[in-house]
């Protein structure tokens, strides 16, 4: 399988579970031009991720006929998977203002500063079976965050304009949803058997460990745990709200139908 980090030591293999890794460099000065152009300079780059989005789920079913036949997925179906993962986190990190470097148009990019690291592990058979229904819990929970982030990210926008850079609280937030929707597609994707976790950051035990990079371990600070629990109540908020409107919008009930009609 294409990975897109070196081995670690085998002092980070340590425990049962192991989950696919995000490196970040710590948060830096960054270009304000480039910051208050982000999107609009990676639309070419939006566009190549929803090309390898829609090519990957094609793919994606093929590994899971494949995973639940061989117990895996079969290695030219995992390399694919993981690059397309890599790339869509190299995408995701640059539009988050985690990184100033404009993602290249290429899977292999050793040199850029965002990389993932996946590992081939055997696949549970019935877990693969019911990977769908498995997922939905992790899947409203990166919904909910990355929804919240979505309804705040213009203030931390600005707040790159002004400073040139992400507050630690901010960086380490925002660092938090993006690896936890990396970790969540490698589990839809079957690249990993291990659930996602880790959105408040690592625990005391992973986090005590000789940091590889400002996301290897995540150490969050209060402020960006508090962050992160405000995307959260953000999401679940718009979510609602949404809803609502909805419901309200669609009620098809005689007297709402009435009370239309009379206004």
């Amino acid at each position: 399988m294409a990975t897109e980090w070196e081995p670690r030591t085998p002092a980070d293999a340590v425990g049962a579970e192991w989950r696919p890794v995000l490196d970040v460099p710590p948060p830096g000065e960054q270009r304000r031009w480039t910051v208050l152009l982000r999107w609009l300079l990676l639309l070419p780059q939006f566009v190549v991720v929803a090309l390898l989005s829609f090519a990957a789920f094609f793919v994606t079913i093929a590994g899971w006929f494949s995973a639940l036949v061989l117990g895996r997925l079969p290695d030219p179906i995992a390399s694919f998977l993981g690059s397309v993962l890599a790339y869509q986190t190299r995408v995701m990190a640059s539009a988050a203002l985690l990184v100033d470097h404009y993602p290249p148009f290429a899977f292999d990019a050793p040199d850029y500063p965002v990389r993932i690291e996946l590992r081939a592990t055997p696949l549970n058979r019935l877990a693969v079976f019911f990977r769908l229904i498995l997922m939905i819990p992790a899947a409203i929970l990166s919904s909910l965050a990355q929804s919240g982030w979505f309804a705040v990210c213009w203030v931390f926008w600005l707040i790159g304009i002004v400073l040139g850079r992400l507050p630690e609280p901010v960086f380490g937030a925002t660092a938090a949803v993006v690896r936890y929707r990396m970790r969540l597609a490698a589990y839809a994707t079957m690249l990993t058997p291990v659930y996602p976790k880790g959105l408040l950051g690592d625990a005391p035990d992973t986090a005590a460990r000789p940091a590889y990079s400002a996301t290897h371990p995540l150490r969050l600070s209060t402020g960006a745990q508090v962050l992160v629990w405000l995307f959260l109540l953000l999401g679940l908020a718009g979510h609602v709200t949404s809803g609502t409107v909805d419901y309200d919008t669609n009620d098809d009930r005689p007297e709402a139908a009435a009370a239309r009609t009379a206004g």
